[in-house]
């Protein structure tokens, strides 16, 4: 299920930011034989395309939080919203979907405030438009 995915690579994000751990590092911790190769490649995808392009993603929810800064926001929070912000950014998810996912998730894994939080936060960057992503072609 997506929904299991995108919690695990929540995890994995969460153990790069507070943890500190490498990339690869993290999404050992939740590898196995249980993920099907597309979820797999989904929790994959999650977790390298929010690291990729943080600076872009902080900028984007930084310039919307009002009275709030990316390090006064609670570790779990802050991941949702990287992660959906990125998930935003890539295209190909309905736009409610990937809020209501992040809002799932901020209420299983953070509070019922939480939920409410990420859902503003989401829906004001939603309103004034998400840039796609520049992938940068793989130089040979």
């Amino acid at each position: 299920m997506r929904r299991r995915a995108r919690e695990a690579a929540l995890g994995v994000l969460f153990q790069m930011d507070l943890g500190k751990l490498p990339l690869e590092e993290a999404l050992d911790t939740v590898a196995g034989p249980e993920w099907s190769a597309d979820d797999w490649a989904l929790i994959v995808d999650l977790a390298r395309g929010t690291r990729e392009h943080l600076p872009a993603i902080d900028a984007l929810i930084s310039h919307v939080a009002e009275h709030w800064t990316l390090e006064r926001m609670a570790t779990v929070d802050r991941n949702i919203l990287r992660m959906a912000v990125f998930e935003l950014m890539r295209g190909g998810t309905p736009v409610g979907v990937v809020i209501n996912e992040a809002v799932e998730l901020a209420k299983r894994y953070s509070t019922e405030e939480s939920g409410r939080f990420v859902n503003g936060m989401l829906g004001r960057i939603a309103r004034q438009g998400v840039p796609p992503l520049v992938r940068q072609a793989a130089d040979a």
